[in-house]
């Protein structure tokens, strides 16, 4: 592969359970292939003081408010992910040269153009000796974008030369979003609902689990049709519905509360279901993300659509590590300056790169 970097890529997604790691190589644009992937759990510690943050900050002026809590855990964070990406690197005798480091998400709200990743570039890459590209998402929502999806362009690539019209890749994760490539590489990507967020704490709340494991627990509780219809059409009618760019807190799982355990992981599931059906828009889909596993969820976005949903390994790709590969791919764009932001995906005003690069070694 002429002209290649090897890349390392960190992702903290929105369920907050860990750092997705992934080694690639890869010019930047069309070509691409998979070193390396490794999950590594939060420590108990670290994970029940970024949860307790979270919850505690639902506006803007909460980032001010709570500014020393923020700063104390992401120095906390940096720290977790300079560690093991030491071990990894330690491990894998490639010579990596570029980290992709998107931090993790404590508050997005495009409309207000704020999107704040706790990770501290500068100190990853003085504890690393690597150069270190962070906070991407800054650049997009200052020519207009929603800050969010990112990963697009990475879709794109693993689409490679398409057989059919189109591709949708659904990415279930916390939040749910699609990318659609077509056959002339064009591509379309919008977030379309909550994933996992709403089942996920719902879980956490009332039980000691972390997550619906195959949708087992929903699976055997009976949906509550009234709440079910009351939350929908609140939803549904309301600005949220046509936002194209979420956060975990834009979803209340308030309406469940007198619920059992079951039942209410059971309307929860619906309810995510039939918010997704509504805005899934491709023949040929494929899905990524923690989300794929909950076979039930699957499921009944299956019979919602009318659709077989396809599992992402079906292409020889993990379909955990998609979003990790995706920020090592966006490093090496960054680095080359090409673009990692369309109009079409985030509805910025031009395609732009993004992303700060550090060398502070």
């Amino acid at each position: 592969m002429t002209n290649s970097f090897f890349s390392l890529g960190l992702m903290s997604g929105t369920s907050m359970d860990g750092i997705d790691a992934s080694i690639i190589q890869s010019n930047g644009t069309n070509e691409f292939k998979p070193i390396y992937d490794e999950f590594i759990p939060y420590e108990k510690e670290l994970l029940k003081n970024l949860s307790n943050l979270r919850e505690k900050i639902d506006k803007p002026e909460d980032l001010k408010i709570y500014i020393n809590d923020l700063v104390s855990l992401e120095k906390k964070i940096t720290l977790a992910h300079a560690e093991h990406a030491n071990k990894i690197l330690k491990n894998i005798k490639k010579e990596v040269s570029l980290i992709g480091f998107h931090g993790q998400t404590i508050f997005h709200d495009a409309d207000r153009k704020i999107s704040k990743q706790l990770g501290d570039g500068n100190l990853l890459s003085q504890l690393t000796q690597k150069t270190v590209v962070y906070d991407f998402r800054q650049n997009d929502l200052k020519n207009g974008g929603q800050g969010a999806p990112l990963t697009p362009i990475f879709h794109s690539l693993l689409a490679g030369n398409l057989k059919t019209d189109s591709i949708l890749f659904l990415n279930l994760g916390g939040i749910a979003n699609e990318t659609t490539v077509y056959k002339n590489k064009n591509f379309y990507a919008r977030d379309i609902g909550p994933g996992n967020c709403l089942i996920d704490q719902w879980i956490k709340l009332k039980s000691k689990k972390n997550y619906d494991k195959n949708g087992n627990i929903a699976k055997v509780g009976k949906v509550n049709k009234i709440i079910l219809d009351q939350a929908l059409d609140i939803f549904m009618n309301s600005s949220l519905y046509e936002k194209k760019s979420y956060d975990t807190k834009d979803f209340d799982l308030s309406f469940v509360r007198g619920l059992s355990l079951e039942d209410g992981a059971a309307t929860l599931t619906e309810f995510t279901a039939e918010i997704l059906s509504k805005k899934i828009s491709g023949n040929l889909i494929y899905a990524c993300g923690g989300g794929r596993k909950n076979h039930y969820l699957v499921e009944r976005i299956e019979k919602k659509i009318n659709n077989t949903i396809h599992q992402i390994e079906e292409l020889n790709i993990n379909g955990d590590f998609v979003e990790s590969q995706a920020f090592a791919y966006l490093a090496i764009r960054s680095k080359l300056n090409l673009p990692i932001s369309f109009p079409e995906t985030t509805g910025c005003a031009k395609p732009v790169s993004g992303g700060l690069i550090v060398n502070n070694f």
